[in-house]
């Protein structure tokens, strides 16, 4: 099984919002489609950037890490692997 931190945008340099899942593509889908919550208020509907991990623990230590980061880290850790800012979730997902 495989475990992902991710992050989710509004826009290109927008609002980020950054999580851990066991299923990307179901929490991807869950995020474009809530109607409550942060995702939702701030409209992080784009998959920007995600890395795998081989433990829950792993996941989630990085992904409490990352959330005490600067943003202006988080901008330059999208942009080394997604200078676009594409939604990943197209490529990933299918």
């Amino acid at each position: 099984m495989a475990f992902y931190v991710y992050i989710m945008a509004s826009r290109r340099n927008g609002t980020l919002y950054i999580g851990s899942t066991d299923d990307l593509a179901r929490r991807v889908f869950e995020h474009q489609s809530q109607v409550r919550g942060f995702t939702a208020k701030y409209g992080c509907t784009m998959l920007v950037w995600f890395e795998q991990h081989d433990t829950r623990e792993g996941a989630l230590i990085r992904e409490r890490r990352m959330k005490e980061w600067r943003r202006s880290w988080k901008l330059m850790l999208i942009e080394e692997v997604n200078p676009d800012w594409r939604n990943l979730a197209l490529e990933f997902l299918g």
